[in-house]
């Protein structure tokens, strides 16, 4: 095992030339959403938070149709269940 107290052997977790940790992306207790400007004064508003919604369940819904797309046995029977419950549901 190498002697990393020499400073020629640093830690791989070191920056090049400094011999500190790294700042995790995750140090302000926010992880770090691509395509979203970060907001450094404080909690997010509620057009920013209904926005991330909106996105997620975009993208929620385009990966139910790949899957009935990829599963299309498992998509009907999902489809007939679905029509037996609502049949059978009382208002």
């Amino acid at each position: 095992m190498p002697d990393r107290q020499n400073r020629k052997n640093a830690s791989p977790r070191t920056r090049p030339g400094t011999h500190e940790r790294p700042e995790p992306a995750y140090a302000a207790g926010v992880p770090e959403i691509p395509g979203l400007p970060r907001r450094p004064d404080g909690p997010e508003t509620d057009a920013e938070r209904r926005r991330r919604r909106a996105q997620f369940l975009r993208e929620l819904a385009e990966a139910r149709q790949l899957r009935d797309r990829v599963q299309p046995r498992r998509a009907k029977t999902a489809r007939l269940r679905h029509a037996m419950r609502m049949r059978t549901f009382r208002w």
